[in-house]
């Protein structure tokens, strides 16, 4: 059971993106507890965006998961970034960052998350670099598990080595079950002790999404399509083994209406109440 009772949402929430913002006008959307976006694809923002965006803001708590810090990138880290990004914050009442623990550019913008050699030497620098963006925002940050298809330098095993990161900065785990599944497949792994080694009391939130069959055994990280039973299944594990915690759906192309969207999020609350209403029952 997690020990962590400072997540900085509660509830299932649902990965906002612009193709949907103007359905928001005509739906309470009541069932979404919180919602987060990607801090790139909105600063700079104005007209009428951004005030959909502010409006929503005042609705529901808000989160952002970033896209460009690259954190295990040999170029500089991107410090004016991660000031614009502390504005942002500001101006908008956003909760909590979080971030992919993986890199995507060096000299230029590699447009692809790729994943830091799991080793010694990686585990020291990434976690150096997380502080330093702690310590420009002032508060914690999660890194988010991700998803990757060829295998990188390992002196370490996948988990040892996102344990090492998260342990030595001192930052919270952003869980992702869909990469979870989609890297055992990839990489031949089981999900489920996989997910059961990570550090429960480092969790602050969660993401669930789906991807696409390239062939039997590889799988692309695309979120864009449904939810798979599998994945559903390994976020039914990761609640039954660390508590509930927060958990959000993320959709990002062949977006459908948000009607449909809404059925994940109900999706999400039903496991949810399984448990909460175990824990109640318990403790009576």
């Amino acid at each position: 059971m997690s020990n962590n009772t400072h997540y900085p949402v509660t509830g299932a929430g649902l990965g906002m993106r612009r193709e949907v913002i103007d359905d928001f006008e005509t739906s309470h959307a009541d069932g979404i507890d919180f919602m987060e976006v990607a801090p790139e694809n909105w600063i700079p923002i104005g007209g009428k965006m951004e005030r959909q965006f502010r409006q929503l803001t005042e609705r529901f708590p808000f989160l952002i998961h970033g896209l460009s810090l690259s954190i295990g990138s040999p170029a500089p880290l991107d410090e004016e970034l991660v000031k614009r990004i502390k504005a942002f914050m500001k101006e908008y009442n956003i909760l909590y960052y979080s971030e992919h623990l993986s890199y995507c550019s060096d000299n230029g913008h590699l447009y692809d998350l790729l994943p830091i050699p799991f080793t010694e030497e990686a585990v020291h620098y990434t976690a150096n670099r997380i502080k330093r963006v702690q310590d420009i925002l002032g508060q914690r940050i999660a890194m988010e598990n991700a998803s990757y298809y060829v295998d990188v330098a390992h002196e370490l095993t996948e988990i040892e080595f996102i344990n090492a990161v998260i342990e030595e900065a001192d930052c919270d785990l952003l869980l992702d079950v869909n990469n979870i599944y989609v890297n055992s497949i990839n990489h031949r792994y089981d999900a489920q002790a996989f997910l059961k080694a990570l550090p429960s009391e480092r969790i602050a939130y969660c993401h669930v999404a789906g991807h696409y069959n390239e062939a039997d055994d590889l799988i692309v990280d695309t979120h864009g399509a449904d939810v798979i039973d599998p994945v559903w299944e390994l976020l039914d594990v990761a609640y039954d083994n660390f508590g509930v915690f927060p958990t959000m759906i993320e959709r990002d192309f062949n977006i459908p209406p948000l009607e449909v969207l809404m059925k994940e999020v109900e999706h999400v609350k039903a496991i949810q109440s399984k448990y909460q209403y175990q824990q109640t029952t318990a403790v009576a």
